[in-house]
């Protein structure tokens, strides 16, 4: 991987980040009213309702990173052509 492409993609990883963070926000509070997901050791939620959030925050911060990777491939695949 070329020292540009490195950059690159170290770049578009903390931009993913960022928009998976901004997304399971707003999603978790859709989906539950509130505007903070519980923590694993937050004992005043139950294991249901931080098991859901911790689901719903890994599909999309996978979501994102796979979106996020995928775009950066064509981009480099197509600028090598």
């Amino acid at each position: 991987m070329q020292p540009v492409e490195k950059v690159t993609s170290l770049g578009m990883g903390l931009l993913g980040g960022a928009l998976a963070s901004a997304l399971f926000k707003r999603a978790w509070k859709l989906a539950s009213g509130q505007d903070d997901a519980p923590d694993a050791d937050d004992l005043e939620r139950g294991w249901t309702e931080v098991l859901v959030a911790a689901a719903l925050q890994g599909a999309i911060f996978g979501l994102v990173k796979a979106a996020v990777h995928r775009a950066g491939a064509q981009t480099f695949h197509q600028r090598g052509h």
